[in-house]
């Protein structure tokens, strides 16, 4: 960049950063002193400011979402097929297998089609 009062001669100083680079939004966030000393023992650790460390940790991250109501009913209908199963199977190794297995088979189908709504949910 040339200067203002001679366009030939160098301007001095850092070149400006680009627009995409700047930052421009402000976020405050309130901590505990343990957490902000965490924070900041992390931060040197790995070589940087806090604000920076928790920039990076922050792009970084990955949330989850709350469970959903749906969400829920279907864990613990999962929860009752697998306690379910596992009596069954207790069974079957007492009196065999042959009686229980039509029955095993069925809960086993159940589950995986209930696993599978489970995958689908948002």
């Amino acid at each position: 960049m040339k200067s203002p009062k001679n366009p030939n001669r160098p301007r001095g100083g850092r070149p400006p950063k680009p627009e995409t680079e700047r930052l421009k939004r402000r976020l405050v966030v309130c901590l505990t002193e343990t957490d902000y000393d965490a924070l900041c023992r992390k931060a040197r650790v790995a070589g940087l400011v806090c604000a920076e460390y928790a920039r990076r940790a922050l792009a970084r991250s990955i949330v989850r979402a709350r469970m959903t109501p749906e969400m829920l009913t279907l864990l613990r209908q999962l929860t009752g097929m697998a306690n379910n199963l596992n009596q069954l199977a207790r069974m079957a190794h007492v009196a065999g297998y042959g009686r229980d297995a039509a029955t095993l088979a069925a809960l086993v189908d159940r589950i995986d089609t209930l696993l599978t709504r489970i995958d689908k949910l948002p």
